[in-house]
């Protein structure tokens, strides 16, 4: 069923998303990603997203290294409307890498230079791009020493390799301040906003899932006891920082048994991930950049790929399926909450058609934004492409190979091997030497 990116027109692209039973959403007419939009005091250029994809290539105390400046130098020459800023840990302890970035008191003004460099760079090319800042704590994937030290909410047999710290409640109230404080930084930062990320297996949401947490105000069978640390956070941030702009990354479903999102067997079910974002809603919250799945599980849910890692079994699906899914799911979600703005994911597999699908969803009301991950990495010039040329280079696209997930999975710098290769080509060539 999987197959490999070989459309060479829209027609053969649509042609076969209707043999597999899938309405395509397509449109010639790009314009509806090139159209503005309010987002509090701040108007947005346009609906193109940098997704947040780790580079891994923070200096040792978690500041932006020569590197993390290049990626998102090029981003700020890019024109994309929001650049939404890698995952930066609230502590050290909850690093998934050692050079992961990590915000913290002491190289909070490296972030605070970096983002006027950003700002400086995408307005001598006539942008003006809205920065989020993701914060995050590993959890379950903690390895800020390049050695697993697993710290879950509750354990779960499916995805734990080694047996894992369980977090007490008093440790989730301290990493709860570390959220706060980390978010304080990122104002002073001159952040637009700041992102609770709560995906892809990490703590928050972990904590959203922990049903077999037993004796804890923060999990159990009760949603709004699992519900507790994320709300918790998302008031305190917008009470701390005198209303800052809080905004979450989060996973509609896991897609795994005992995730978030699901039912007993692990297919979606999105019954409380709805009662979530009512009760954000409630809050405030106007922005929701969606996700699924888990890279460490299961990838091709949130990046629809040509090849998969080596050692990874080929999905027995489709890859259009985990990009209509994506797309039906955003869909849900925005058509039940019009006051929010939800960015939609999963159109790298798209290649150059990607514009025009993502045209055609915020065309149709099924979301507002289209954000790139990988296809970031490789082609952070295509929005300036789509604003003066009306298309996207073929050349230039991502070609979903898993080449810069491979990198980071192996504690390298991250990105694009094919399009960047001057710098990522020759990473992955020493990994490869080096026999990984």
């Amino acid at each position: 069923m999987h197959e490999r990116f070989s459309f060479k027109t829209k027609s053969e692209l649509i042609l076969k998303a209707g043999k597999l039973g899938f309405d395509l959403p397509f449109s010639d007419d790009i314009a509806p990603l090139l159209e503005p939009l309010s987002l509090k005091d701040f108007t947005v250029a346009n609906r193109l997203v940098v997704q947040p994809m780790e580079g891994y290539d923070s200096e040792s105390d978690g500041s932006p290294s020569d590197l993390t400046k290049r990626r998102y130098l090029r981003y700020a020459k890019g024109g994309s409307g929001i650049i939404w800023y890698e995952a930066a840990s609230v502590c050290a302890g909850g690093r998934s890498n050692p050079r992961q970035l990590w915000i913290s008191k002491k190289n909070f003004n490296s972030y605070a230079i970096l983002n006027e460099k950003v700002r400086k760079a995408a307005n001598k090319e006539g942008f003006n791009p809205y920065l989020v800042l993701q914060l995050t704590h590993s959890g379950r994937y903690s390895k800020p020493e390049g050695i697993a030290k697993p710290q879950v909410a509750s354990p779960n047999p499916l995805l734990d390799k080694t047996k894992p710290y369980v977090l007490t409640d008093d440790d989730l109230k301290r990493v709860q301040d570390e959220y706060v404080q980390a978010s304080k930084l990122a104002v002073r930062s001159g952040f637009n906003a700041i992102d609770l990320k709560a995906c892809h297996g990490y703590l928050i949401i972990e904590l959203l899932a922990a049903r077999k947490r037993q004796n804890s105000i923060f999990g159990g069978e009760d949603p709004d006891k699992r519900f507790r640390f994320m709300l918790e956070t998302f008031d305190r941030i917008k009470d701390e920082t005198h209303d800052g702009f809080v905004t979450s990354r989060l996973n509609i479903s896991d897609l795994y048994p005992e995730g978030f999102g699901v039912d007993e067997n692990g297919n979606l079910d999105f019954t409380e991930p709805l009662i979530l974002v009512e009760k954000l809603k409630i809050r405030g919250l106007r922005l929701i950049n969606i996700s699924m799945g888990s890279p460490y599980y299961n990838p091709y849910v949130s990046r629809p790929f040509d090849n998969p890692l080596p050692g990874q079994m080929v999905p027995e699906e489709h890859p259009l399926e985990g990009v209509m899914r994506m797309i039906n799911g955003t869909s849900l979600f925005q058509k039940g909450f019009p006051e929010i703005f939800f960015i939609g994911s999963a159109y790298s597999y798209l290649r150059q058609f990607a514009p025009n699908v993502g045209a055609a969803v915020i065309k149709a009301g099924d979301a507002c934004f289209t954000g790139f991950g990988r296809g970031s990495f490789a082609y952070p010039s295509m929005p300036f492409d789509l604003i003066n040329t009306g298309k996207a280079d073929p050349s230039k696209v991502c070609i979903t190979c898993s080449g810069c997930t491979r990198l980071i999975r192996n504690l390298r710098p991250g990105g694009c091997v094919i399009r960047d290769k001057e710098i990522y080509g020759y990473e992955l060539k020493q990994m490869i030497a080096d026999g990984k």
